[in-house]
């Protein structure tokens, strides 16, 4: 019942700290991992971030809106464009609570400065296989691979595919990776473990195509736009909409990273067609899987995916727009090779505890309704009451 009453504060009050400390309870410490890399020259011109750390379970509770806690503390000091897209890994990475959160963006910031080395980069490659999609584009000996099922559903990706990609890029050479599911696409329910050998045959193939390319000078362009008219009920999250542009030779590739938990089926495409007519080659389309937008509507799910509740149209003009002022800015740089950091003892909810509190959930919920329905009826509204202030 303390747990029925902490959701219930969240729930109509916004209330975090009495389900956090739950969360904290609960929760087991494990050390975490992040991975920075840094476009610059003589001062930082963008930063990707890709936190070992899944932004949930809901709302404002635990990590759910840490991608753009991340954002905004990195550009505050960085004074530069910061994206975070999602890596590989589910809901028992959830962190339990801000000072989680903090510890985890204070280690991040304190490691920033090591200095970019690289000055040359492969093009962007992509293989598919029909049932997965794998992007690659390497950076001195450092490699950034991205991966979805789109059109299909795309959620959350086991962390072996991960270590799997990391194994096989030392193979080539390349002695840092960067690894990221786009979560880029919603379309019904889908067992991403099932999915894991389609995607481990991309990866190779991808890793093969990329290291066969020349490594020439770039450029980089990057910039942010924040929609005010799209709100975390529409699904969109504080981060907004980032384009980190890469100019290898004469391609241009769009990095899209959207502050959103996934994104309608079919939308990704429509908005790399689109950049089309800006002169951009190829790219990608991510979201960060805030959940910020998570359980604050009404809906079998409790959030939109992008798109889901945005015109298209309108949310594909402020994607070109953030790609166009990014283009704009286009100038040479050097890219870091990889800086990864592990934040020791980071309180997590942790797969085993994650069970349990499911379980939890379940028989509290169970014995609310054996409790109360009878005298209450179907008044949902005095049961709140009683477990607010008693």
């Amino acid at each position: 019942m303390s747990l029925l009453k902490a959701f219930l504060l969240n729930w109509i009050m916004d209330l975090n700290a009495p389900l956090e400390e739950l969360l904290e309870n609960l929760g087991e410490e494990q050390d975490v991992e992040a991975s920075l890399m840094k476009f610059g020259s003589s001062k930082p011109k963008a930063v990707m971030v890709i936190p070992s750390v899944h932004p949930g379970p809901f709302k404002n509770v635990g990590s759910s809106a840490l991608p753009s806690m991340l954002k905004s503390a990195l550009q505050k000091k960085l004074n530069c464009v910061v994206c975070v897209p999602h890596g590989l890994f589910g809901h028992e990475l959830d962190l339990a609570s801000q000072a989680q959160n903090q510890k985890l963006i204070n280690r991040i910031l304190e490691s920033t400065d090591f200095e970019a080395a690289e000055a040359k980069a492969t093009p962007f490659v992509t293989f598919s296989n029909g049932a997965a999609t794998a992007c690659c584009q390497i950076f001195g000996k450092f490699v950034f691979v991205s991966f979805t099922l789109a059109p299909k559903t795309t959620e959350d990706l086991p962390p072996d595919l991960g270590l799997y990609v990391r194994e096989e890029a030392e193979k080539r050479g390349l002695t840092c990776s960067g690894v990221v599911n786009a979560h880029n696409s919603i379309d019904g329910v889908a067992n991403m473990q099932e999915s894991l050998d389609e995607l481990k045959a991309v990866a190779v193939a991808c890793l093969e195509k990329a290291v066969l390319q020349e490594r020439v000078p770039f450029q980089v362009g990057a910039a942010t736009v924040i929609p005010e008219e799209f709100t975390i009920r529409e699904g969109m999250g504080p981060g907004g909409i980032t384009t980190i542009v890469v100019k290898v030779g004469k391609q241009k590739t769009a990095y899209i990273v959207i502050d959103g938990n996934n994104m309608v089926s079919g939308l990704r495409e429509k908005v790399l067609l689109a950049l089309h007519s800006l002169g951009i080659d190829d790219g990608e389309v991510f979201t960060t899987d805030t959940h910020a937008v998570s359980a604050v509507i009404l809906s079998q799910r409790g959030y939109n995916a992008v798109g889901e509740a945005m015109d298209h149209e309108r949310l594909i003009a402020y994607v070109k727009e953030a790609t166009a002022a990014a283009m704009s800015n286009l100038e040479s740089v050097k890219a870091a090779s990889c800086c990864n950091i592990t934040v020791p003892n980071v309180k997590v909810i942790g797969k085993k505890r994650l069970e349990t509190l499911c379980l939890l959930v379940d028989r509290t919920i169970q014995k609310a309704k054996r409790i109360v329905v009878p005298i209450f009826g179907i008044s949902g509204l005095f049961l709140m009451l009683i477990l607010l202030f008693v």
